[in-house]
């Protein structure tokens, strides 16, 4: 498997000891840029290596710091649905944006906003890369536009998306675009190794606490369906990101909010594991 990681010293690739970052003779600066730039996911993988550093000393950012979109879903697992009363009966996927602007990588800080920062809550998602432009693609040709998987927590406050803000209507999408509110990472991982790439284990962690754990074989509209049905509503450009939805286990039901200090970490096979702490 090739797992690819965005540094501040440009695009690397993670050696198979996962203890060494090989940097990448490459003239874009992260992964997001050399996508849209148009080269072409094997160039980047194969590309000649000039240097290598152990991985701790490699300085990770966001695999794609500002994609020009992030799609997202809702209610995307059966628990989920369960967990949180969702009635709703729309056959097709429950979708909206984030702001590019929220995206941070792993080992940053997630800030909580001064306008609603009580209830914020996390939620960890498998996230598709849109590897080359896809418009009405049919689901059978969906996984040629993808250029792997990374993992995404769809931070959220609660208050905002459920309107409970004094002054304040709910709205998803203000919700969910926080500065801060969408860790990426740690690596893109390239679908050409992964046994199934749509049924891997995902897990995720509250301070120690297992919070998540699921499979997304689970997911009611599989990866395939979902580039097919966003590649219909905008043209999906390369470096374009589809955080998947989150299964069952989020911490708002349960009055378990984000506080300061909290580490999240979120564990997908395959891919690697995507730890923030709370400002």
């Amino acid at each position: 498997m090739t797992r690819l990681v965005s540094t501040a010293k440009g695009i690397g690739r993670l050696e198979d000891d996962g203890e060494t970052v090989a940097f990448l003779d490459l003239d874009a600066t992260d992964i997001g840029a050399a996508l849209q730039a148009g080269i072409d996911l094997t160039a980047i993988a194969t590309a000649a290596v000039r240097d290598r550093v152990p991985t701790a000393q490699a300085q990770l950012i966001a695999p794609l710091p500002r994609p020009s979109k992030i799609w997202a879903v809702g209610y995307a697992y059966a628990g989920h649905r369960t967990e949180v009363g969702y009635a709703g009966t729309a056959e097709d996927p429950v979708v909206f944006l984030k702001a590019p602007s929220s995206v941070i990588g792993t080992g940053e800080r997630i800030r909580f906003p001064k306008v609603a920062p009580d209830e914020v809550d996390y939620e960890g998602e498998l996230a598709v890369v849109i590897g080359r432009r896809a418009t009405d693609v049919s689901e059978a040709d969906a996984y040629s536009f993808v250029a792997g998987f990374t993992i995404c927590n769809d931070v959220s406050a609660r208050d905002v998306q459920k309107g409970r803000v004094p002054g304040r209507a709910a709205n998803v999408t203000a919700a969910k675009s926080f500065d801060t509110f969408t860790p990426m990472g740690p690596a893109l991982a390239t679908l050409d190794e992964f046994a199934d790439p749509d049924d891997l284990h995902l897990r995720t962690w509250v301070g120690g606490e297992l919070r998540q754990d699921a499979r997304t074989s689970q997911l009611i509209h599989p990866v395939s369906a979902l580039v097919s049905y966003l590649s219909r509503q905008t043209t999906l450009e390369p470096g374009d990101v589809i955080a998947t939805g989150t299964p069952a286990g989020v911490g708002h039901k349960q009055g378990l909010f984000l506080r300061t200090g909290d580490e999240v970490r979120i564990e997908i096979q395959g891919i690697g594991t995507l730890v923030n702490t709370c400002a």
